[in-house]
């Protein structure tokens, strides 16, 4: 990867039923060497639950992590690109898109790998009522089909974002990616330095 003075760090987050060590935040951490990548867990798996917590909760997880996460690499939170797999990356989005009287979480871009737009089978109930908001730079890394979103759902929903946004389609993948980790690693890896 070639270095990027925009981006000191990457915070990641995992899917709701998975943990910090997926394969894939595991290979994209490897990929990006030497940058500083952290990856992390909710409270709820951290005390061995697997229902999720609130969104609240999760986005007070979401803050507090980029915040420790800057301090300890002496930077500012505005430094660091938020993500992760499909609930992580969307708790990420709703804290760098604010709300509800609760400031925006600075952030450099956002890393949404399997964008969770509604649940499979209830295309009604979407989850897009923050993205206008979003004014950073995105990156989308989605299955062609993927029962969370369809490429066409997610074009029309994403144009909504401020911030400029970059897709990346894995062919005939569904949701989960799999074996898909090392394509994902390079999206990220091509990405990241366009931010400026």
């Amino acid at each position: 990867m070639k270095p990027t003075r925009s981006v000191e760090g990457v915070l990641l987050f995992p899917g709701a039923g998975t943990d910090s060590n997926h394969s894939s935040l595991i290979r994209l951490e490897q990929s990006l060497h030497p940058l500083p990548v952290r990856r992390a867990d909710f409270a709820y798996r951290k005390a061995g639950k697997r229902a999720p917590d609130r969104a609240p909760i999760l986005l007070d997880a979401v803050r507090s992590e980029a915040s420790d996460f800057a301090f300890t690499l002496k930077t500012r939170t505005a430094k660091l690109v938020l993500g992760g797999r499909s609930m992580g990356g969307r708790m990420c989005s709703m804290a760098v898109a604010g709300g509800d009287d609760v400031a925006p979480l600075p952030a450099a871009g956002l890393i949404l790998i399997s964008y969770p737009l509604h649940p499979p089978g209830n295309a009604d109930k979407l989850r897009v009522e923050h993205l206008p908001r979003i004014s950073v730079p995105c990156l989308l890394i989605q299955g062609t089909r993927d029962a969370f979103g369809s490429p066409e759902e997610l074009l029309r929903w994403t144009s909504t974002i401020a911030g400029p946004v970059t897709h990346m389609w894995v062919e005939a993948k569904s949701h989960d990616l799999k074996d898909a980790d090392d394509a994902i690693a390079a999206a990220v890896g091509e990405w990241l330095p366009t931010i400026v």
